[in-house]
């Protein structure tokens, strides 16, 4: 049985917590995209803390059976992509989140409360 999307952002989100990220945000794009449902994005301090929350995020959703469909930037540490078909979680250090500018990217999006409803 496969989680909804609600529940894999939820997931996501709390192991995200669990390994200090910051800055969470949630994103419904099912309005403006059909790349994903939801984008999750959060901030790591360094390197080691980006590949730790990426890490966590895997091992916890792992745990559900579910698995990441692609994963890049890993060994750099500066951007994680953590690809789960519905749900794109992106795991930044907070110079390339400033950078990139996701948020203002995808600014007809909504922003989701945390938990998202499932």
């Amino acid at each position: 049985m496969s989680l909804s999307p609600q529940a894999t952002v939820n997931i996501a989100v709390q192991a995200a917590e669990e390994r200090k990220a910051f800055n969470i945000t949630v994103l419904d794009i099912r309005a403006v995209s059909i790349v994903a449902d939801y984008f999750m994005i959060c901030s790591g301090r360094s390197n080691t803390h980006v590949q730790a929350i990426a890490e966590n995020i895997q091992k916890k959703l792992k745990e559900t059976g579910t698995h990441v469909l692609h994963l890049e930037g890993f060994r750099e540490g500066r951007w994680v992509l953590l690809d789960y078909g519905d749900v794109v979680v992106h795991v930044f250090q907070e110079a390339e989140r400033q950078f990139y500018n996701l948020e203002r990217l995808w600014g007809d999006a909504e922003i989701v409360d945390i938990p998202v409803n499932i």
